[in-house]
């Protein structure tokens, strides 16, 4: 019987090869999208674990929050940057719902996030949602909720208008270019709870600052970031 199980896990390896998202091994099991060495080189930058963190200094004086992190930094041509580009643009749902486990398991190593009543995904505008087929910070939720056991209030704000890309442009302009973007539908779902809005990846903080100031305006208890990436400069 053993042998064959090894054979037919050997066919099935030959067929549909399961290969790692990072560096392209064969060398890791069916359950993981990263191997053991692209796991291990995950740029992590511990920040959940520490108040007054560069995500939480980010929206000093913009956002009052109770916690922030982002859990990896992220760089041009690194791991994460090819992590991020199969993630969000070659329909990589599978490997955004394991690296949403991933921080899921991290924040949940700390009881600085353990008020946390939901979590929240920093909405896509619907035409944007419906190119790309996901919106990649719900993805993260969705593999978040079981780690911390937290419900995903999917469409507790939305976007309501959409909005040129942020890439190019500085702090000023992207704050400019997201104010009044965002809404939240029903403040009922959002009144007195500790929400965890979260999103792949912070730069300077604007679109994520204008999704905040909504969910706040609209009764939101307490509000607390969490971020896949952390990109600075």
């Amino acid at each position: 019987m053993n042998m064959l199980a090894d054979l037919r896990e050997a066919f099935l390896h030959l067929a549909f090869p399961h290969l790692c998202e990072g560096c392209g091994s064969d060398i890791l099991d069916r359950s993981h999208d990263l191997c053991a060495a692209c796991l291990a080189s995950m740029p992590v930058t511990d920040f959940e674990h520490f108040a007054a963190n560069p995500i939480e200094k980010l929206f000093w004086g913009r956002l009052p929050l109770a916690c922030a992190t982002a859990h990896c930094y992220f760089t041009k041509d690194s791991l994460m940057q090819r992590l991020m580009h199969a993630f969000k643009y070659r329909n990589g749902r599978n490997l955004g719902f394991y690296l949403g486990t991933i921080m899921g398991e991290a924040l949940a190593q700390t009881d600085r996030f353990s008020s946390v009543d939901a979590l929240v995904p920093l909405p896509l505008h619907p035409s944007r949602e419906r190119l790309r087929g996901y919106n990649q910070a719900l993805v993260l939720c969705e593999g978040m909720a079981g780690p911390l056991q937290k419900p995903v209030l999917k469409d507790a704000v939305i976007r309501n208008r959409r909005t040129e890309s942020q890439t190019k442009k500085g702090r000023v302009a992207r704050w400019q270019n997201m104010d009044g973007r965002f809404e939240v539908p029903v403040a009922a779902r959002v009144e007195g709870r500790h929400l965890l809005l979260v999103d792949d990846v912070v730069t300077t903080g604007a679109t994520l600052e204008a999704c905040g100031r909504a969910l706040l305006a609209s009764g939101t208890g307490r509000l607390s970031i969490a971020t896949l990436c952390y990109a600075s400069g």
